[in-house]
């Protein structure tokens, strides 16, 4: 089930008002949340259910057994049931064939012919990175101490499957959402207004300047051999703000649903391409999978408190990591490792914090010389990318007869989207409304906000770009 699709608009409601009538009796809110996750997420594919509801029964009974244990050594075996377990799910879902397919082709490069017969037509289930990783750092946190497994199954299957960002996101960690499952929540006003807002904001980003700009994008890399240079450039910027407007957009609308039900999630998106460094902008890009994989990975690995080689190493190790999570594909491995190897260049070259304009428009151009790789079908047709972007400089590609419009409707959404994250950005303590006037103005915003979307929205049920990871 889509946010943005006809029945999203049916089911809400109905949810949200069932579970606001049960307001007084916790247990038939959590019951609720919990039947209307597993609803939500079966729309797509009913035998999901099954791995889900697996998934959720090991990390609870492994996290209590952890808890229970004694023995450092036992707590240990129980912890690695959970990543074995996790992983192995996750792994054979997403990167079986893709292995497979590597390794008949490492053979074939050596001159041995192996027939295709290993490979699976595999479904990938909708939003299992999000939840194995979720699940994951739920028996994690309990081994080290900072967690107490729940005794309350149905709270913590809520938690688990909680629809707003279960396929995309955030991935949140038990020690901010759980808590809150398991307390009384109560219905306020601010919270529902609060939450509409981000809602109404997130389907701005989704369907006026992500799916506005994938018209262009898909039109040029889904064409690759009739393009030049300066059209793979204006694409290439184009797909840096469908790929945050889709899902910093869906993280607001997931943020926005939950405020709905009284609870928080955390933020995800911190207007990042107003990040003067590489690694400021891994600070504001995705921040519940770049905490996740710092706390998970990096540190595990010993962090930056290890040898300048071995801690540099801890880095790019990471980010290869980060890379293959985001897809079974060669140009994803690629993307993880150039941004680590920024990174790392950023560490050797600059010893002081970086800003400025110079240094933001800077970092703006080495991140969408990584989207390439990340947008690209395959790594030939990045390499060819990246050579015509320098060699082949024809007429631009405007937009084809079915909607030439498109380029001019994007570039006005991204002029949007940009005045309002620059205001935020560097002038948000300097135009403050007088108390009288604010109401009026959020109004007023919000509606104006709510016309474009249906004036220059795409609507047509269009997927969250993360969904495929």
């Amino acid at each position: 089930m889509l946010f943005n699709s006809a029945i999203f608009f049916l089911f809400l409601p109905l949810v949200l008002l069932l579970y606001w009538v049960a307001q007084r009796n916790l247990k038939l809110q959590n019951v609720i949340l919990l039947v209307s996750s597993y609803v939500f997420y079966g729309w797509w594919d009913y035998r999901f259910l099954m791995l889900i509801a697996t998934s959720t029964i090991v990390d609870y009974f492994v996290g209590i057994q952890i808890y229970n244990s004694k023995e450092t050594a036992t707590k240990k075996k129980w912890m690695l049931a959970s990543i074995i377990f996790n992983l192995g799910l996750l792994g054979f879902f997403k990167y079986y064939n893709f292995f497979v397919n590597s390794w008949i082709e490492s053979l074939s490069l050596l001159g041995y012919t192996v027939q295709n017969s290993w490979t699976l037509n595999i479904i990938l289930p909708v939003g299992i990175s999000f939840y194995t990783f979720q699940t994951l750092s739920y028996s994690i946190d309990i081994k080290r101490g900072k967690l107490k497994p729940t005794t309350n199954f149905i709270s913590f299957a809520a938690f688990v499957s909680f629809f707003p960002q279960l396929v995309a996101g955030p991935i949140e960690r038990a020690s901010n959402l759980l808590p809150q499952i398991l307390t009384s929540r109560v219905f306020t006003k601010r919270k529902i207004a609060s939450g509409v807002k981000l809602i109404i904001w997130g389907f701005f980003l989704k369907l006026v300047v992500a799916d506005r700009a994938a018209i262009y994008v898909d039109a040029v890399y889904n064409n690759v051999e009739n393009h030049d240079g300066i059209t793979f450039m204006v694409a290439t910027v184009f797909f840096a703000f469908q790929i945050y407007g889709d899902f910093a957009g869906y993280s607001l609308i997931a943020i926005g649903i939950a405020k709905l039900f009284g609870l928080e999630l955390m933020v995800n998106f911190n207007r990042p391409y107003f990040a003067a460094s590489v690694g400021e902008f891994w600070k504001r890009w995705h921040i519940s999978l770049s905490t996740w994989f710092k706390d998970y990975v990096y540190i595990p690995l010993g962090g930056n408190k290890s040898k300048k080689g071995r801690y540099l190493f801890n880095l790019f190790i990471t980010f290869l990591i980060s890379g293959l999570w985001h897809g079974a594909n060669w140009t994803f491995v690629i993307w993880g490792a150039i941004n680590g190897l920024y990174l790392i260049a950023e560490t050797l070259i600059f010893k002081k914090k970086r800003s400025g304009l110079i240094n933001i428009a800077l970092t703006f151009v080495l991140i969408n010389l990584t989207w390439v790789f990340f947008r690209a079908n395959s790594l030939s047709e990045a390499v060819l990318i990246f050579k015509d972007m320098f060699t082949n400089f024809g007429i631009p590609y405007i937009g084809g007869r079915d909607d030439i419009t498109a380029p001019v409707y994007t570039v006005i959404a991204i002029f949007i989207l940009v005045l309002s994250e620059l205001k935020r950005e560097f002038f948000n303590n300097y135009l403050v409304l007088p108390k009288y006037l604010k109401a009026t103005a959020t109004h007023l915003r919000y509606g104006i906000i709510v016309f474009i979307i249906f004036y220059l929205g795409v609507f047509g049920n269009s997927q969250f770009i993360y969904f495929q990871f």
